[in-house]
């Protein structure tokens, strides 16, 4: 505790405004006069009521309307509960929902006069929005296929319902923690919930026989939790994280509300300090770590029938971007209730599930109207896409990004069609990171960038490589600031490659590990799509820059460099670099220079600064050699 008194007093010599702002009064004075808050309209809305408080019950004021967010423990909705979200969607919300990746449901829209009704009329299914903004523990996520999967451990369900019992809408929990709390309790061999980017993750685990869960804490948006080395039963869960939500409340920081999450607690104090201090609260010394369960990504992932372990089915309806509707949610709900137990889950990737269909009623359940209406989107590039709110309905958007995301989807779909794949791609429409993308196969976060006229457009930093099994990994830096219609082309060679190359059920991950990252740069595979864009795009000169099926290069860059420079002059000229072209010296005067007709044989079209960037990758002199990748890049950009 010594530890983590002294960190907290080294970040206590000034608090945030939002603290200021909590200190004025208690969320539930504020959820009292609801009523009267939706007569008197917004001149009956405190300031602070506004920017902080009401956003503890899931109300976001957008100035002309307001957001809520619905709290949906463990993504699970029965039929009454979600024919009741529909309801609130069309009576007061344009129809509009958006599921989130933390499987609960976003209304928009929403009028001041009617926010005390509709926190009422959910109230009344038993569905409730506290503690779904600000300071507060969110809601926890688990696999949407939680109980019924066939690699489905322990069920967490109603170890979830235990945490919301305790914290759930208790005056004393609400509006007290430094900065917002995510959780996620996965009780599967599979990882269908991002399970290692929360602040407080249970890991299926196994100790000595005992199934539990392993303890990883302290993620954020482009850091994965870390191993706290410590097991935890079933039956100790609830203390667990009790204790731990009393250490962050305790000991958190509140001055800058940047670094205020757990994370920065365990990286000035360390996981042990931090351990430590959770055991002593709870009494309990808890077991060192057994082994983690988690062995690869969700069983279900690109699928949108999974058999149950009871043998009925469940049929995962693909929602893209997640932006669904009031309408669609009471279709969807009356044939669940039609064909099936009624039961909807919502996704991690922002789909929903019908479950417990019977295998006899499985056709006429995809024969449905409003399930044919989404099976349009059962493909690869639809089947497991993220994308976070853009700039329709968030102020922090740079990019419209669901649109976006959508756009390129069906781009993609229609230029690369790869059977039996998978592909997983989040959007985030700025670096807050809310579509996750840093876990991505291929992730884009919004930007601005410039296209060839100088014109400021939208655009993406695009990402490659994230992992979310049971070694987690952020994603790498492939591309900066590109816009956006010159991206869609550089996802596209990258999937190429993949139709190319891929083994037989080989997800885009694995062939990743097995393939791309592990025999060539980050800096090469950028190039590789960048002069592809400009062969094919630019130049129209329609010829395909392959990499190599088995490389020798060795992922070292000078030898990437001088080995594609050699097959970009055989692809452009149709003859070999060193023994068809006795002059291709350099010139003193001028060593980086060519005569443009050397390269541009075969290919008139070839302009002087490609031919200059091929030959400073294969010039006579190692020394004069270009060294890395960046470094062409930038001349590719006055091409």
């Amino acid at each position: 505790m010594e530890t983590l008194q002294k960190a907290l007093e080294a970040r206590s010599k000034k608090v945030n405004k939002v603290e200021g702002t909590k200190a004025l009064k208690s969320p539930m004075d504020v959820h009292a006069k609801l009523d009267a808050i939706a007569a008197a309209g917004y001149e009956g809305l405190a300031k602070e009521d506004s920017a902080y408080f009401l956003k503890c019950f899931g109300l976001f004021d957008k100035g002309e309307d307001f957001m809520l967010r619905v709290r949906v423990p463990a993504g699970q909705l029965n039929y009454e509960q979600a024919v009741r979200i529909g309801e609130m969607a069309k009576k007061y919300g344009n129809d509009y929902i958006d599921i989130t990746t933390r499987m609960q449901v976003e209304l928009r829209y929403l009028q001041i006069a009617d926010i005390a009704k509709v926190l009422a009329e959910l109230k009344e299914v038993g569905i409730s929005t506290f503690q779904t903004g600000v300071d507060n523990p969110r809601n926890i996520v688990n696999d949407p296929l939680d109980g019924i999967a066939y690699d489905n451990v322990i069920e967490t369900k109603p170890i979830i319902d235990q945490l919301q019992a305790i914290f759930g809408e208790d005056p004393e929990w609400i509006s007290v923690l430094p900065r917002k709390f995510n959780t996620g309790i996965l009780g599967s061999l599979s990882n269908s919930c991002n399970i290692f980017g929360h602040d407080c993750c249970f890991v299926l685990a196994n100790k000595n026989g005992e199934f539990g869960f392993n303890i990883y804490l302290g993620a954020r948006v482009g850091v994965q939790a870390k191993d706290a080395n410590l097991f935890v039963s079933i039956e100790e869960v609830p203390a667990f994280f009790t204790s731990l939500l009393n250490v962050f409340k305790t000991y958190g920081y509140r001055d800058n509300r940047n670094k205020n999450r757990l994370h920065f607690l365990i990286q000035d104090v360390g996981v042990d300090a931090l351990t430590d201090a959770i055991k002593k609260d709870a009494g309990c010394e808890f077991s060192p770590a057994g082994v983690t369960m988690v062995q690869s990504q969700s069983i279900a992932l690109g699928a949108n029938k999974v058999l149950q372990r009871n043998g009925q089915f469940a049929y995962k309806l693909i929602v893209p971007s997640g932006i669904f509707s009031g309408t669609d949610m009471i279709a969807v709900a009356k044939e669940a209730k039609t064909f099936a137990s009624g039961n909807i889950r919502l996704t991690y990737d922002q789909n929903l599930y019908v479950i417990d269909i019977s295998k006899e009623n499985l056709e006429a359940f995809e024969t449905a109207e409003i399930i044919k209406q989404y099976a349009q989107f059962n493909n690869l590039y639809f089947n497991d896409m993220i994308a976070c709110a853009g700039t329709q309905t968030c102020s922090y958007g740079v990019i419209p990004n669901k649109p976006d995301a959508i756009e390129m989807a069906h781009f993609l779909n229609s230029e690369v069609a790869i059977e039996n794949a998978t592909v997983r791609m989040n959007w985030s429409a700025c670096p807050k990171g809310c579509g996750v993308h840093g876990i991505a196969d291929i992730g884009f976060e919004g930007c601005k960038a410039k296209d060839d006229e100088g014109n400021r457009v939208d655009g993406v930093h695009i990402f490659m490589g994230g992992k979310i099994t049971r070694i987690a990994k952020e994603a790498h830096i492939l591309h900066k600031t590109l816009p956006l219609t010159e991206a869609k082309h550089h996802v596209k060679y990258l999937l190429k490659t993949y139709a190319s190359y891929k083994q037989r059920a080989e997800t885009f991950e694995m062939f990743d590990d097995r393939y791309l990252s592990a025999n060539y740069s980050y800096q090469a595979l950028g190039f590789y799509t960048k002069i592809n864009y400009i062969l094919n795009e630019k130049l129209g000169l329609d010829v395909l820059f392959e990499l190599d099926k088995e490389p020798k290069t060795y992922k070292k860059e000078e030898f990437e460099l001088f080995d594609f420079g050699l097959k970009l002059f055989k692809l452009l000229t149709n003859e070999k670099r060193y023994e068809a072209v006795d002059n291709f010296e350099p010139i003193k005067a001028q060593p980086r220079k060519i005569k443009r007709d050397e390269v541009t044989k075969l290919n008139p079209k070839v302009p002087e600064k490609l031919s200059e960037v091929i030959y400073n990758m294969t010039h006579h002199d190692k020394k004069e050699r270009a060294q890395v990748f960046s470094e062409l890049l930038v001349a590719l950009k006055e091409i």
